[in-house]
């Protein structure tokens, strides 16, 4: 079946950066869905990080990221990437790639219905 897969985290320390990586596999692709990213920190809830649209015409991000973070894709590669600067230690989370459960969908914010999702990749900064 299909499924997404986050790569890139690592352990870092304040102000370091690092790009997380999601892929599909499987035999259906997802190049032409909206996708996003998003953390989870122990004891807290799922939070929305970034979103962009299926062409990558569009992007939104969480205030707590602007400025920092950078959410791409590459949809020759099936690919989307979430390039993340000046790092601080209340970005310590799983970080979680999801995708549209539709294909096209115009989006004017990240408020969609996400239908599939990757398994996390740890993202850690130290002070």
């Amino acid at each position: 079946q299909v499924q997404l897969v986050e790569s890139g985290g690592g352990l870092v320390q304040a102000g370091g950066s690092l790009r997380l990586s999601c892929a599909a596999n499987g035999h259906v692709a997802f190049s032409n869905h909206a996708m996003g990213w998003f953390r989870q920190a122990p004891g807290k809830e799922r939070e929305f990080v970034a979103a962009i649209s299926w062409n990558g015409g569009n992007t939104y991000y969480a205030d707590s990221v602007k400025g920092r973070f950078t959410i791409s894709r590459d949809n020759a590669k099936n690919t989307v990437y979430l390039q993340m600067n000046s790092l601080k230690p209340e970005d310590t989370a799983v970080y979680y790639c999801a995708a549209d459960s539709v294909r096209y969908r115009d989006i004017n914010n990240a408020n969609f219905e996400y239908g599939y999702w990757g398994q996390g990749t740890q993202v850690t900064v130290s002070s």
